[in-house]
């Protein structure tokens, strides 16, 4: 009697890490590209209802600025581990790391939001002097080796106050 040919389940017994990693960095790719899509119709949404809101980055405001008080708007936001992964095949052969600039962009972004968004509560029109610092958060053990870090906070300031027109 002949008895089956087991050989192509050890195979398949054998890749099971493979397998397992590439589909979680299949599922942190779709969970990642679908909170980012979802994250920027938010922002687009809001920014189009604080249009009316202007950010003016000038040391000293105009005359007709009543200034009120200080606002400030921070956002913490980290990569997906798709684009974790991407970043380290980046930073082994050089250059740019593109997967980090739309995490940034999206983080100046809320940041800005945020801030215009305390604006409109205290009833300002307009924000001078606005200021952006950004931070990268990582565990010194991290930079050291010349780890990558995807986490990073965005903080927007500014005076906030009406402008007489």
């Amino acid at each position: 009697m002949n008895q089956p040919d087991n050989s192509t389940a050890s195979l398949i017994l054998a890749a099971w890490p493979i397998w397992a990693s590439l589909i979680l960095i299949a599922v942190g790719f779709f969970t990642g590209r679908h909170n980012e899509k979802k994250h920027l119709a938010d922002l687009e949404r809001r920014e189009a209802e604080l249009r009316h809101i202007a950010l003016v980055a000038v040391k000293h405001p105009p005359p007709t600025f009543a200034a009120d008080r200080l606002v400030c708007g921070s956002v913490v936001l980290t990569s997906d581990s798709f684009r974790n992964l991407v970043a380290l095949l980046h930073n082994l052969i050089g250059g740019r790391i593109g997967v980090y600039e739309t995490l940034l962009e999206r983080a100046r972004r809320e940041a800005l939001l945020r801030l215009k968004e305390k604006a409109a509560a205290l009833g300002a029109d307009t924000v001078c002097n606005v200021k952006i610092d950004t931070v990268t958060i990582s565990q010194p053990t991290d930079q050291s080796k010349g780890g990558l870090v995807g986490t990073v906070e965005i903080l927007a300031y500014g005076t906030a106050g009406n402008t007489a027109r």
